[in-house]
C-alpha cells in the first residue's frame, strides 16, 4: 500500500479535480454539480492528508539540492518529451508539502462558500476544479517546464471565475489581472528557455546543483554599453525570474491588478486568490529563483528588501484609507506579502521560515476575511464600512468568528498571523547583527538591515490601526435600524468559519508542531546553495 501511494498519490492529487470537473459537464442539474464538486475537493483533500503518513519526517532521501540533506520525496518521473529532456516530473518535499494541504484545506471550504452560486453552475464549478488541479501541478511539480505549464493553466479559469461571475466592473478586472499575470509569464518563459540552453535540462533539483550553478557562472555577462557594466546571465535571469514571481505575489509596484480582481471576484474565488494564486508567486521565490540563481539572489538582496518593505508599508497605509471592507482585505494582503518578500531577501534561517510560515498564515487568514466581507455582503449589498455598526448585538456569531480572523491579520500573539511576522522581522534583525551575511561587493552594512528592519516595524503597528478601526466600525456603536432583521451566520457559513478559525489558533498556538517539522531540512538545504561573499 506505502509503494502504491509513494508512486500514485501525487499525480492523483494533481489529476483527481480535473477528473471531477470533466464528470460535471455530464450531470444534469445544479445541485448534481455542486455536490460533484464537493465530493471530489473532499476526497482531494483526503488524499492530502494522506501525505502525513508517508513523509519522510527525517528529510532522508536521494534527490536533494545539496548535501545539506534530502529534501524531495515521491518522485515520480516520466518521459514526456523525449526530444527536449522534458520530464512529467513531480515530487514533495517540505516546501510544497504544507502549500499541499493548504490549497486543498480551503478549496473545501471555498466549494462550500460557492453554494449559493446559480449562474452557469455546471460551467463555475468545473472552471473552479480545473483551477485547483493547476494550483496543485504548481506546488509539486519539480520539471521547469511542467511548472510553466500549471502556471498558465491556473491563469485561465481565474480569469472566467472573475469575468463571467464577478462584479460589475469584472470584465476590466479580469483583463487587468490576466495581462499582469502574463507579462509575468513572458519573463518566466525566457528564463525557462534560457536555463535550458546552459543546462541542457528542465529538472529544477538538478539546475540547482553545483555543476550547473558553476556552468552558469562561467557564462560571459551581457555588457550595458551606457555604463560599461557586464551583468552576469544569471542575474539577468533572476531579475526576469523575480519579475514574473513578484507580479503574482503581488508586490510594490506591480500590485494594482490585485485591489481590483478582489473587488469583482465573487467571495469563494477571493478566498482562492488570496490564499493560494498569491503564494504561486512566493512559493516560485523559493523554488525557482533564489534554488537557480543563488549568487544573483546575493547580490541584489538590496533591491528585492527594499520592494518588501515598501510593500509592507504602502500596503498597509493604503488598506487604512479604504471605506470598501474588500478593498482593505486585499490592500492588507499586499502589506503582509511584502514580509514573504523581506524574509526571502534577508536569506536567514529565521526570515526564511517566517516567510514560509508567512504564506500558510495569510492563506488562512485571508480566506476568513474575504468570506467575512462576502457573509456582510449577501445581507446588506454594499460593503461600506462608515454604513455599519452595531452589528456584535445583531450578529454576535459572526462577530465573534470576524474578531478572531481579524485579531489574526493584525498579528496578536497567540494566533497565526503572529508567528510570520515575528520570525520575519527576527531573522531580518539577526542578518543585520551577523555583521556581514548580506553584505557584498562593499556597498552595504549592518546599519543599512537595521533601517530596513526597523521601517518594517511600523507594519506591524499599522495593520493594528486599520485591522482594530474596522472591527470598532463594524461592530460597535449603536445599532442601526436597517441592519436589525440582519439574520446571523447560518449552518453553511459556520462549517466554512469553523475550520478557518481553529487553524488559525492552533498554527498561532503550537507553530513548531503544525509547521516547522516540515520545512527545516528544506530551508537548510536551500541555504546552503548560497555563496559565502
Amino acid at each position: 500500500m506505502l509503494e502504491f501511494l509513494n508512486t500514485y498519490l501525487l499525480t492523483l492529487l494533481i489529476f483527481l479535480p480535473l477528473v471531477g470537473a470533466v464528470a460535471i459537464l455530464f450531470v444534469r442539474g445544479k445541485d448534481e454539480a455542486r455536490w460533484v464538486a464537493l465530493g471530489t475537493t473532499i476526497v482531494t483533500f483526503a488524499l492530502s492528508l494522506l501525505l502525513l503518513a508517508t513523509f519522510n519526517w527525517s528529510g532522508g532521501g536521494s534527490y536533494r539540492y545539496s548535501d545539506a540533506g534530502g529534501i524531495v520525496q515521491m518522485v515520480t518521473r516520466v518521459n514526456w518529451i523525449p526530444s527536449f529532456n522534458i520530464h512529467y516530473l513531480i515530487g514533495m518535499d517540505g516546501l510544497s508539502f504544507p502549500l499541499v494541504l493548504l490549497s486543498t484545506f480551503i478549496c473545501v471550504l471555498a466549494c462550500l462558500a460557492s453554494w449559493n452560486i446559480d449562474k452557469m453552475t455546471k460551467g463555475y464549478f468545473a472552471l473552479f476544479l480545473l483551477l485547483e488541479t493547476g494550483i496543485l501541478g504548481v506546488f509539486l511539480s519539480l520539471d521547469f517546464f511542467l511548472f510553466y505549464v500549471f502556471f498558465e493553466v491556473s491563469l485561465l479559469p481565474m480569469y472566467f471565475l472573475i469575468g463571467i461571475w464577478g462584479g460589475p466592473r469584472k470584465e476590466y478586472a479580469a483583463i487587468k489581472f490576466f495581462l499582469y499575470t502574463l507579462a509575468g509569464s513572458m519573463g518566466l518563459l525566457i528564463v525557462m528557455i534560457g536555463m535550458y540552453l546552459y543546462t541542457g535540462t528542465f529538472d529544477l533539483i538538478e539546475m540547482a546543483g553545483p555543476a550547473m550553478q558553476a556552468k552558469l557562472a562561467e557564462t560571459p555577462g551581457f555588457i550595458t554599453a551606457s555604463i560599461g557594466y557586464a551583468m552576469p546571465v544569471g542575474q539577468i535571469f533572476f531579475l526576469l525570474a523575480m519579475l514574473g514571481f513578484l507580479i503574482k505575489v503581488p508586490a510594490v509596484p506591480f500590485h494594482t491588478w490585485l485591489p481590483d480582481a478582489h473587488v469583482e471576484a465573487p467571495t469563494p474565488i477571493s478566498m482562492i486568490l488570496a490564499a493560494l494564486l498569491l503564494k504561486m508567486g512566493g512559493y516560485g521565490i523559493f523554488r525557482i529563483a533564489y534554488p537557480l540563481f543563488p549568487d544573483a539572489a546575493k547580490h541584489m538582496w538590496l533591491l528585492i528588501a527594499i520592494i518588501g518593505v515598501v510593500s509592507i508599508i504602502y500596503g498597509a497605509f493604503c488598506a487604512m484609507a479604504q471605506t470598501d471592507f474588500k478593498k482593505l482585505v486585499a490592500y492588507s494582503s499586499v502589506s503582509h506579502m511584502g514580509y514573504v518578500v523581506l524574509g526571502a531577501a534577508m536569506m536567514t534561517t529565521a526570515s526564511f521560515n517566517g516567510a514560509l510560515f508567512m504564506m500558510i498564515a495569510h492563506g488562512i487568514t485571508s480566506a476568513a476575511m474575504f468570506f467575512i466581507v462576502g457573509v456582510i455582503y449577501e445581507r446588506a449589498h454594499h460593503r461600506d464600512l462608515a454604513r455599519f455598526g452595531g452589528l456584535a448585538t445583531t450578529m454576535p456569531v459572526y462577530a465573534g468568528f470576524s474578531t478572531v480572523a481579524m485579531f489574526a491579520n493584525l498579528g496578536l500573539p497567540g494566533l497565526c498571523g503572529f508567528i510570520g511576522e515575528i520570525m520575519v522581522l527576527l531573522g531580518t534583525f539577526q542578518a543585520a547583527r551577523s555583521g556581514g551575511i548580506l553584505i557584498s561587493g562593499g556597498y552595504a552594512t549592518s546599519t543599512t538591515i537595521y533601517v530596513l528592519a526597523v521601517i518594517a516595524c511600523f507594519g506591524v503597528i499599522l495593520t493594528a490601526a486599520y485591522m482594530l478601526w474596522s472591527i470598532q466600525r463594524l461592530f460597535f456603536g449603536p445599532e442601526k435600524p436597517e441592519y436589525k432583521a440582519f439574520p446571523d451566520v447560518g449552518a453553511r457559513e459556520i462549517a466554512v468559519l469553523t475550520p478557518l478559525t481553529i487553524m488559525a489558533i492552533l498554527l498561532g498556538v503550537v507553530p513548531s508542531l503544525m509547521f516547522f517539522m516540515f520545512t527545516d531540512n528544506t530551508v537548510a538545504a536551500v541555504l546552503a546553495l548560497f555563496p559565502k561573499l
